[in-house]
Order: C-alpha cells, then structure tokens, then sequence
C-alpha cells in the first residue's frame, strides 16, 4: 500500500526490472587492453577537435580534443599511451565516425591522481559552464547531452529547483543503484556544488522504492542539510525521463515543446553529480564510467567501472558473455538501448549498460493489424496516440504525423511494449521522426 501512494506520473508501463542479478554487486574495475578507440562524437552536438597528432605520447587524464563549439565536450586521455591514430572507426551507431586511436603503455601504472581543487564558489557564472565542459561531462542516463549547457541559463529564467535523477527504470541496468550505495557522498556534493551555483531554493533526488538501500545511504549522506531531501517514488516506466520526473515529485506537467527549464527546474544524474565532485574537488575530468553488463547470455553479471573507448568486445569477454549462445547485444536498456551490428566498437561516455541475449530471448511476436485496444494510448506518459502516429508514419505522412506532436514522444517504448498485436509502434514513429529532420536540414 506504502509503494502505491508514492508519488509518480500518469500512464507508463510496468516491464519486469531483471535487476536481481547486479543491484547487490559492487561495482569492479575493467582490466585495461591494449587499444582504445574515442570517437570524437560521442555526445550530442559538434564533433570535438583533436588536439594532439598520431605518435604523439599521452598520459592518462591529458586533454585530447577540444571542444567544437559551444554544444560539444572536451574529450580526455583514458589511458597512458600513445596515439596510434587519428582516422575513422565503427561507431555503436553504425557509421565510420572520426577517432582518436590510443595504443596504451604497458608498463604505464594507469593510476590517475588527483589534481588541484578548484573553488566552484571563485568563478563566475561563465566560468563555471566553461569548467564543466572542459570536464567533458555529459548526462550519464544514456542521452550524453553535454551538461554544461544546461547550467547556461538563459537571460530571464531562473532555476529553483534541481533535480537528481535517481530513478534508474530501464531492466537490468543497475548503475546509478550502485554509484548511490557506493557513492552517496558525492552524489550530495555534486548537488551542493550545482545547487549553489543556480542559487536553487530546494535540491530533490528522486529515487524508485525498489532502491531502499539507494534511498538509506542518500538520506545518511544529507545529514539533515536544508533544502535538500529524497523522494521515494513509485516504481514505474520511464520515471527516469526528465519531464515524467518532474510530473512525480512535483505533479507539475511541462508543457508541449517545453523543457524542465521553463518550469524552473534542472535535471541532473546522480552519476552526473558524482562527476561534478570528482571535477571540482579532485581535479579528474571524465575518462571512464560505470556500466552495467548483464542478460541472460551473461555467464558473470557486473557493475563495471570502464575506461572510456574500451572495446565491447573485451568488456563482454571480461563477463563471460561470448559464448555460443549469445546472439545479440544491446547498449544501453532493453527498452531504449539500440543493438549493436559489430563487439569491435567503443564504450562511450553515454553507454550505461551492455546486455547480452540469447536465440531464445529474440523470438520476435508476429505482427497483426492493429485491433483498436488503446493500450498504446493507455501506456504513452506524454499522452499521444501512438497507434495513429505509427500508422501516419507507414504511409509516409510525416507532415501529419508533425500535426500529431510527434516531437512530444521520448521513444520510452512503452506503447510497443503494451502492443498486443506485436506492432513495431516506436519504431516506426523513429523513423518518421528521422524523416522530418532529414527534411528540415539544408
């Protein structure tokens, strides 16, 4: 009864967590290889520009690109090495994207110390976004939409509220659960660091009730500290999207084509945050990340901490996960991840998760015409019809299908998840919306 009148939004989905088998494991290092690929796209926005030439040494922490323009992010050293290349490399994505090669010295220590503490309270506002970008931070849910410009308030709005999200309702991922258990002060300061900074009047962490261990050590880490609080929240899908969080705590809707700024607020990951403290009280800009491997194809489930540009394929050999069962591997969530075509592509700093699946787990339903159940309509927390979008987008009717607000969808997934008839509704509302966009580019 407790969990059923926790705060949380309208509509969503209930998909089983498969959580089991890595929220109680504690995060472990990745053994470095020999060879690392960074793409110099792996954020939303501008492509960042190299800095460095080929046979040029690097320690590991060195500034490696820059950034190539105001959306896009410095991109840093994950190892001690030497610069194999500079040239184009498989991308998760699937295309041939510009890469920084990085051959890593074997007699190297690999230890990254901390640099010099820097007084976030000294800078000025521009000062502040300009550090967080040469941090190379970027939102760690997945979307690695660089978090600097989000601190670029524009001039007339003002952020009171910031919110960290905690939530974590994509299956089988488990590494904010961790990052909170494990890290639950840095989380805190993190939020301090940002919340001061935007002059906000409350900090909120939200986080799903099927995290109480994460809820405890959040609530031990804030020691009573004004303004700042946890939230449990009902345990639904997606949660963690911004403007469905938002929706949770506060019962406040964001309206059609608005962001949380409009409503004055920020939404930040709890390893965002982490990030932030790691920046600003020890010098460390971002050159790994937490990752969740794990499946039914998965002999060893983990939380593992990665170098960035660490191949797939030596992260999934690290678990186990190669075996002549595996038949597909998913970056990300089973709900939102993208499989991936190649193991010979990078760990980004977006890659929250690696699954691993079997022939049995990819036995697709039939698909059948759509009966008119509704239970698309029932399941999208932006309250579009999902049904109508998908069919608009079969006949290529994108003009129609942009009338139906379909940039108000998040691809959560929830509508084809609901789909009784096995209808590829996300999809297919994907592809419309890739559509549009070709159309509006020059």
């Amino acid at each position: 009864m407790k969990s059923l009148l926790s705060p949380s939004f309208r509509h969503g989905v209930h998909p089983h967590g498969h959580k089991q088998d890595t929220e109680h494991v504690p995060i472990a290092r990745m053994p470095f290889v020999e060879v690392y690929v960074l793409p110099l796209s792996q954020h939303t926005g501008s492509p960042c520009r190299p800095v460095v030439k080929v046979g040029e040494k690097v320690r590991r922490g060195q500034l490696l690109a820059e950034p190539g323009g105001f959306v896009s992010m410095s991109l840093h050293s994950p190892v001690t090495g030497k610069v194999q290349a500079i040239a184009p490399r498989p991308h998760p994505n699937g295309r041939l994207v510009e890469s920084i090669v990085l051959e890593a010295d074997p007699y190297a220590s690999q230890r990254l110390d901390d640099g010099p503490p820097l007084d976030p309270a000294s800078l000025s506002d521009e000062e502040f976004v300009e550090h967080v970008q040469k941090a190379g931070l970027v939102g760690m849910g997945g979307a690695a939409f660089p978090t600097h410009v989000k601190y670029k308030v524009p001039e007339g709005k003002k952020i009171h509220r910031l919110v960290v999200n905690g939530a974590e309702c994509e299956p089988y991922l488990t590494t904010d659960h961790r990052t909170m258990v494990e890290r639950p002060a840095d989380v805190v300061r993190g939020a301090e660091i940002v919340g001061a900074r935007l002059g906000v009047s409350e900090t909120v962490f939200g986080v799903e009730r099927n995290k109480p261990d994460a809820v405890q050590a959040l609530e031990g880490a804030l020691g009573g500290r004004a303004g700042m609080r946890v939230v449990p929240l009902h345990v639904k899908y997606p949660q963690g999207a911004e403007k469905m969080l938002i929706k949770a705590i506060y019962g406040e809707e964001i309206p059609s084509g608005k962001l949380p700024l409009d409503v004055g607020a920020i939404v930040n990951n709890v390893a965002t945050m982490v990030g932030i403290a790691d920046y600003f009280d020890r010098g460390l800009p971002m050159v790994e990340r937490v990752l969740t491997v794990a499946g039914p194809a998965v002999g060893r489930p983990a939380n593992l901490l990665v170098p960035l540009g660490t191949p797939v394929r030596a992260v999934l050999d690290h678990c186990d996960a190669l075996g002549p069962d595996t038949r597909e591997v998913v970056m990300g969530g089973p709900m939102m991840g993208s499989p991936i075509a190649s193991l010979d592509v990078p760990v980004l700093k977006g890659t929250s998760g690696l699954l691993a699946f079997t022939e049995s787990d990819l036995l697709q339903a039939k698909e059948y015409t759509c009966i008119k159940c509704g239970r698309c309509v029932d399941a999208c927390p932006q309250f579009l019809n999902p049904s109508r979008l998908a069919r608009l987008s079969r006949a290529e009717r994108y003009e129609d299908v942009q009338k139906s607000f379909v940039f108000d969808c998040v691809e959560c997934g929830s509508c084809s998840f609901a789909c009784p008839s096995g209808i590829p509704i996300v999809h297919l509302i994907r592809v419309a919306k890739s559509a549009l966009r070709s159309k509006k580019s020059p």
